[in-house]
């Protein structure tokens, strides 16, 4: 049996989205049948409408999400019918080296639907991350389900799909954000918004928002931030010393993946500080760094990759602080839309009039 369904499909590199009809197949082994609810409009999606990830078009945008499991395959056991879920894009393996060494946030093996899902026409879609999920109806790997509390808004549940959980887990995963540390947060958009909000959860004594638009820096104080800084208007890493005694902060996150912002990461942070990338940088950047600066500085480096999550046990727990009113998930949705509006949330997106459009079904 297949379903028909509506669905955003990005046809060819820089296009505008359309609104199609898609054909969904049941579950097989393995897979899950999932009515959406709710998905974030992520700037990953406007990188593969760009063609910015791959060339493999048609696209079917959307990962950032939350729904109900209709039905499932041969063989799952984790998830069942009316389970409500969030969607995650790196279903553990459970077998690979990094498994088998119990990092499974490391997982170098996650995996995806093998059925694919088509154009009427038969034309085959790749899903976005796996996951294609502005749609009514998505086809994914069980293992990309987490159930969570159903009492959870989905419009905010889903957000922990991608950018919140990076933002979130790069702070606490990470970075080791621990009490009493000082942070500083550069770049202050849906991610860097998180890893504030996580760094205030794991107990930093202060935390510094470095961003170029006062809106963001004004949300950045809403969700913990002690201290703010523009960076058009000062030195950034002037600005972090100085906050911090003269020394840098313990933990400094970058959230927008340039090389001239992680510079200032780099140089902003103590002695034997860690400095933890998150924001995404393109394949033709490039980082030039002293190298006895990199020895003589100590610390670490990391990148992380996804906040170094465990769907499994950090979206529950997520959303348990969040229902208790611990971690305000609504303040990341800054508008709710249907369907056919995607387009028009990339346009605001860039231009940074919003954390997160939230396609509500």
């Amino acid at each position: 049996m297949t379903h028909q369904v509506r669905a955003v499909v990005a046809r060819g590199k820089g296009a505008p989205v359309s609104l199609e009809t898609i054909v969904v197949p049941d579950p097989g082994p393995g897979e899950a049948l999932v009515k959406i609810e709710a998905c974030g409009v992520c700037h990953t999606d406007l990188h593969y409408r760009e063609g910015g990830i791959n060339d493999d078009f048609p696209f079917l945008l959307g990962h950032e999400a939350a729904g109900v499991v209709e039905s499932v395959g041969e063989g799952v056991t984790d998830v069942a019918p009316g389970d409500f879920v969030i969607l995650n894009w790196r279903a553990v393996c459970g077998q690979c080296r990094a498994c088998l060494r119990g990092r499974p946030w490391y997982c170098f093996s996650t995996h995806n639907a093998k059925q694919k899902m088509t154009l009427t026409d038969g034309t085959e879609l790749s899903p976005a991350l796996g996951i294609g999920a502005f749609a009514e109806k998505t086809l994914v790997a069980a293992g990309q389900c987490t159930k969570v509390d159903r009492t959870a808004s989905a419009a905010a549940a889903g957000l922990l799909g991608c950018g919140v959980m990076a933002g979130i887990g790069a702070a606490i995963n990470t970075g080791n954000v621990g009490r009493g540390d000082s942070v500083a947060v550069i770049g202050c958009g849906g991610v860097g918004a998180a890893a504030i909000a996580g760094s205030n959860l794991a107990g930093a004594a202060k935390v510094i928002a470095v961003d170029i638009d006062d809106r963001k820096l004004e949300t950045a104080r809403k969700l913990g931030a002690t201290h703010t800084v523009n960076s058009r208007d000062a030195d950034a890493v002037e600005a972090i010393r100085e906050l911090t005694g003269g020394f840098g902060a313990d933990v400094v996150i970058e959230a927008v993946g340039r090389p001239e912002t992680y510079q200032q990461a780099f140089y902003a942070r103590d002695l034997a500080g860690t400095v933890v990338l998150v924001g995404v940088p393109t394949p033709e950047m490039k980082l030039e760094l002293p190298l006895l600066d990199v020895f003589g500085r100590g610390g670490a480096l990391k990148s992380s990759w996804y906040g170094d999550c465990l769907p499994s046990r950090d979206f529950p727990m997520l959303i348990d602080l969040y229902l208790q009113g611990r971690l305000d998930l609504d303040a990341f949705v800054t508008e709710t839309i249907a369907l056919d509006e995607v387009e028009k949330a990339f346009e605001r997106m860039h231009h940074g009039d919003v954390l997160r459009s939230v396609v509500v079904l």
